[in-house]
């Protein structure tokens, strides 16, 4: 529904939960205002699943599971809590990088339902990582474990703010990603990365000064990470899309764990 009244405190994070997860949130406004105010309220977003992902590991290692099937579980809730859309974005998007056509080509391919063998083998490296870190950290510590869980998605949903920032262009004129390209100041998505650094690294910091630096590291790398993706699509496909916000996601959630992975 277009609007151009004021946005309301709870608009953004209404837009950030009804379109960044399935939580039973109704969206009320999906003007450019809405959307600005939702993607500068992604990391919140990612707060909630990541934290539903910790929580769900923790819950099993308490019943007496092992550290692989709490990283298994702590893997499957952010899949589900997005409907797999990310990793659909992510598969779709690594199809169209590697199909090597023009990127109206590229484009029309990234639309299909059907996943392609670049996506099949992202998919599974990509939740082979995240799985293999969390079940190694779990078993290092579950404290440890469940903040990795909650900075990674943080993370992924951070990138996704820094994606939508000003001069960032959507490649079709539809779709998610023509909704949110370039709604962000860039001074908004710096200030809003620059929080979300500190913020983990306040997190990591429980655990001595070392794991604060290390953690909030890992959400730094991740972006840089995204960013690097980010720019290659941009070259390729002439924009962003849904299915590249999703990757941009995975990509930089799988970063920031791989970083905590080192210097145990």
């Amino acid at each position: 529904m277009l609007t151009s009244s004021p946005l309301g405190p709870l608009d953004g994070l209404r837009f950030a939960f009804g379109t960044l997860t399935v939580l039973p949130v109704r969206v009320h406004r999906w003007d450019r205002g809405a959307a600005r105010g939702g993607m500068l309220c992604a990391p919140v977003a990612g707060l909630v699943v990541g934290g539903c992902a910790a929580g769900l590991g923790l819950l099993l290692l308490l019943l007496g599971a092992g550290p692989l099937l709490a990283a298994v579980a702590s893997v499957a809730v952010p899949a589900a809590l997005t409907r797999g859309l990310h990793l659909d974005g992510l598969a779709d998007t690594a199809d169209g990088l590697g199909s090597g056509k023009p990127a109206e080509d590229a484009l029309r391919i990234m639309k299909q339902s059907d996943i392609g063998p670049f996506g099949v083998l992202t998919l599974v490296l990509v939740l082979l990582a995240q799985v293999a870190v969390l079940a190694q950290l779990y078993g290092d510590s579950w404290a440890r474990g469940a903040v990795a869980a909650v900075a990674s998605a943080v993370a992924a949903r951070l990138a996704l703010t820094l994606a939508a920032r000003a001069g960032v262009p959507a490649a079709r004129p539809e779709g998610l990603g023509a909704a949110v390209a370039g709604v962000v100041p860039k001074g908004a998505a710096l200030g809003a990365a620059a929080g979300v650094v500190v913020a983990a690294g306040t997190a990591g910091a429980s655990f001595g000064w070392y794991d604060g630096v290390r953690t909030a590291l890992a959400v730094v790398v991740a972006v840089a990470v995204g960013e690097l993706l980010l720019r290659r699509c941009v070259r390729r496909f002439g924009g962003v899309t849904g299915d590249v916000f999703g990757a941009l996601a995975e990509t930089s959630a799988t970063t920031a764990l791989v970083v905590l992975a080192f210097g145990r």
